[in-house]
C-alpha cells in the first residue's frame, strides 16, 4: 500500500502545537521486518500495562496489520481481522457465543485488536488507524460490525470516542491474563459520524469524540483506492458462512 500521510498541507493556527505539525505515515504491515516492528510496540506498550502478549503471533490470513511511523519510528499499530468461516475471530476465544448470535442475525464481523499507541503521540495517530481499518472493512470488503475485547478501565472512552455498546458483558480474556468486555459498533454508524464530523479537527463545537479527527468524507475515495492497490497481492477471506 502507497503511504498515507497525515500532518501535509496547510494546517490552522490551532493546530501548531510540534505534534500536530509531524508527519506521519501510515503503511500496511506487509513484510516480516515491518510486522515485528508493530510487535515490540505491542510488546512495550502492553508491558508497561502488565499485560502478556507474544510478539511473535502467527501473521494470519484473514488479518492485516497497520502501523504509523515518523522519522524512522514506530509509534502507532493496530491489527484487523476479518471473520473468516474456518479461521474466526479472535474474539471467539473467549466470545464465540455472544459472536455466533450476530453471525445468525447475517452480520459480517470484524475485529480491531492488538492496538497501541505511544506516549505522547497526537490522537490524530489513533484516529487515522481507525479510519483507514474502516474503510478496509466496511466500504471495501462490506463488513457490517466491529467487536472488540477491551479492559473494563477502556470500556468508556470506547463508548464516548467512538459509539461503541455493550455485547458481551465480562470474561476473562486468555490471550492477555486480563478481564475483557466485549463491545459492538456498527459501521454504519461510524459511517454517519465520519460525514458529520471528519475533518473538523479543533473546530468541531462541543462534540468530544475522536470523530473529528478522522479525515474527512472526501478523502475517503483516494484511501480506498489506495488501499485497494496494497491488496491485490495478497489473499483476502471470504464471507463467514
Amino acid at each position: 500500500m502507497r503511504d498515507l500521510v497525515i500532518g501535509e498541507g496547510k494546517t490552522a493556527a490551532a493546530l501548531d502545537h510540534p505534534l500536530d505539525q509531524q508527519i506521519f505515515h501510515i503503511r500496511m504491515a506487509n513484510s516480516q521486518g515491518r510486522r515485528e516492528a508493530a510487535s515490540l510496540l505491542l510488546k512495550k506498550m502492553y508491558g508497561w500495562r502488565g499485560y502478556s502478549i507474544d510478539p511473535h503471533a502467527t501473521h494470519l490470513p484473514n488479518k492485516i496489520t497497520l502501523f504509523a511511523e515518523t522519522g524512522g519510528d514506530t509509534v502507532g499499530t493496530m491489527s484487523l481481522c476479518l471473520d473468516d468461516s474456518e479461521i474466526g475471530l479472535p474474539a471467539d476465544e473467549n466470545f464465540g457465543d455472544k459472536l455466533d448470535l450476530l453471525r445468525a442475525q447475517d452480520r459480517r464481523l470484524c475485529e480491531p485488536s492488538r492496538l497501541a499507541i505511544d506516549k505522547g503521540v497526537s490522537k490524530r495517530v489513533f484516529a487515522a488507524l481507525i479510519h483507514i481499518s474502516y474503510i478496509y472493512a466496511h466500504n471495501i470488503h462490506g463488513y457490517t460490525d466491529y467487536v472488540i475485547e477491551v479492559n473494563p478501565r477502556h470500556v468508556m472512552f470506547y463508548k464516548r470516542m467512538l459509539g461503541f455498546r455493550d455485547f458481551g458483558g465480562e470474561r476473562e480474556c486468555t490471550r492477555v491474563g486480563a478481564p475483557a468486555v466485549l463491545l459492538r459498533l456498527e459501521l454504519d454508524y461510524m459511517g454517519e459520524q465520519i460525514e458529520k464530523f471528519g475533518g473538523m479537527m479543533e473546530q468541531h463545537g462541543n462534540e468530544r469524540s475522536f470523530y473529528p479527527f478522522f479525515f474527512p468524507i472526501w478523502d475517503e475515495p483516494g484511501i480506498t483506492g489506495r488501499l485497494v492497490m496494497g491488496a491485490t497481492s495478497s489473499s483476502w477471506p471470504a464471507q463467514h458462512k
